[in-house]
């Protein structure tokens, strides 16, 4: 990742070395003479670290950190002066500054402060980013609460919702809360692995339990000793499996495949699916006694077109970090850019409107979002004129290609590029679409 810096001092010679050294490190170094003049770098770039002088022709630095602060959030703010006072000192730190340096200082000292301010930002940003479940609607409200008393809990908890919906985050959220939250966090997608090696991987197996077990490895009840075991999209387990989760949850020990040792494995069990689990108990597709173990507790998360009030804060809050990350300049929604973000459906949910923030602030040029700029992203622009197009075209092989090329182009981004929930609305394998994403060169690495 590209690193913005900006260089405020009114000393040109002492711009002109800092940029010349930070610039030797890899940085993007800009410089600035004045609070005037810095201000207008702020307002058409993001900067990841200002180097912020104390006295300035036009301004004290010290009651602009506040500014910084507001306009850059997330930035890293070192304070330098040659007429430093421990009040001063304080009062930036205070304020919100990372360090404060007195002139002269040394490059090394300077260099090493901007790489460790660095990366206590970048794991700042991260880890609200991981574990902030952002929602002010009354349903969010709901799930809010519900967490805050689960996760005092050491009971099993089931949760579902459509994919999307941000089980994991409400599952990491949870583990971080809880008594087991030095322990590790353990995660699965069941859904994700072959059904031959979903037990290999719960279970672990011990060298020769078949071919390709050339050594013993630790299965994931193991390794969640302690802490939390997350199973993603449990209605995928194979009865076989299920069997053999229930006995464990009954008695906590196992054997690895292929061995006779018993395991016993002191776990939280977190478990996640996109499908009601009830009804699939009707279907008999799973079972009911293992249901009712893994759900002492039941949390069920909204769609995202369900939630009145969040859909804007989510796409601001989206948004700004995809700006910020990508070292961009700050850009803003117009009024029928919002209305079109609150009429579409979200069959993607969070996980559809993340991606596209992200495609915004890497792809968007200016400062205002348009209803048009949504439409081109979306997918909404360009296919009346590909459909006028394969009109045109004398070859019926040629057409009906091009067109199921648009077609599940268009499906994709509509279900959030899930792949699965993509097949299932169009009614055709898993296998059979990951056939055609490849021969028409289909990105989906969102």
């Amino acid at each position: 990742m590209e690193v913005n810096i900006l260089v405020v001092d009114d000393e040109k010679a002492i711009r002109d070395t800092l940029k010349g050294i930070l610039e030797e490190e890899g940085y993007r170094v800009f410089t600035a003479e004045s609070i005037k003049s810095m201000k207008v770098l702020v307002e058409k770039s993001y900067f990841h670290c200002v180097l912020l002088d104390l006295w300035l022709p036009d301004g004290n630095g010290l009651d602009y950190i506040s500014y910084l602060k507001e306009n850059l959030p997330g930035s890293a703010i070192i304070v330098i002066t040659g007429h430093g006072k421990s009040e001063h000192a304080v009062r930036a730190v205070k304020e919100g500054a990372y360090d404060f340096l007195e002139k002269p200082f040394s490059m090394d000292r300077l260099l090493l402060t901007i790489e460790k301010a660095l990366k206590e930002t970048i794991r700042s940003r991260s880890e609200k980013s991981e574990d902030q479940i952002l929602g002010e609607s009354k349903q969010m409200l709901y799930v809010k609460e519900l967490i805050s008393k689960i996760a005092k809990t050491d009971a099993n908890l089931l949760i579902i919702g459509e994919s999307g919906t941000g089980k994991e985050l409400v599952a990491r959220s949870i583990h971080r809360l809880s008594s087991r939250s030095e322990g590790p966090f353990i995660d699965i997608n069941c859904a994700g692995l072959p059904e031959d090696l979903v037990e290999a991987e719960l279970f672990g197996y011990e060298k020769g339990a078949f071919t390709s077990a050339t050594q013993r490895k630790l299965g994931k009840l193991e390794l969640a000793h302690g802490g939390a075991l997350f199973l993603d999209e449990i209605s995928e387990l194979s009865p076989r499996a299920q069997a053999k989760l229930l006995r464990v949850l009954e008695t906590k020990e196992f054997t690895r495949l292929g061995g006779t040792q018993t395991i016993r494995s002191d776990f939280r069990l977190i478990c996640a699916s996109n499908k009601d689990l009830r009804e699939e108990v009707e279907k008999g597709r799973f079972r009911e006694d293992l249901y009712h173990r893994i759900s002492t507790f039941l949390i069920s998360l909204p769609p995202l077109r369900e939630r009145d009030g969040d859909i804007l804060l989510l796409t601001e809050y989206f948004l700004s970090h995809y700006l910020r990350k990508y070292g961009k300049p700050n850009k803003y929604l117009s009024e029928d850019a919002k209305r079109l973000l609150l009429t579409y459906q979200w069959k993607g949910n969070v996980r559809e409107l993340k991606n596209l923030m992200e495609r915004l602030a890497i792809l968007h040029e200016g400062s205002q979002i348009t209803e048009k700029d949504l439409r081109y992203l979306l997918g909404f622009e360009h296919h009346p004129e590909d459909i006028n197009a394969l009109l045109l075209e004398k070859d019926l092989r040629k057409a009906r290609q091009e067109f199921e090329r648009i077609f599940i182009e268009r499906k994709l981004r509509e279900y959030g590029y899930d792949l699965k929930r993509t097949a299932e609305a169009i009614g055709i394998d898993l296998s059979n679409l990951y056939r055609k994403i490849r021969q028409y060169g289909i990105e989906v690495g969102i």
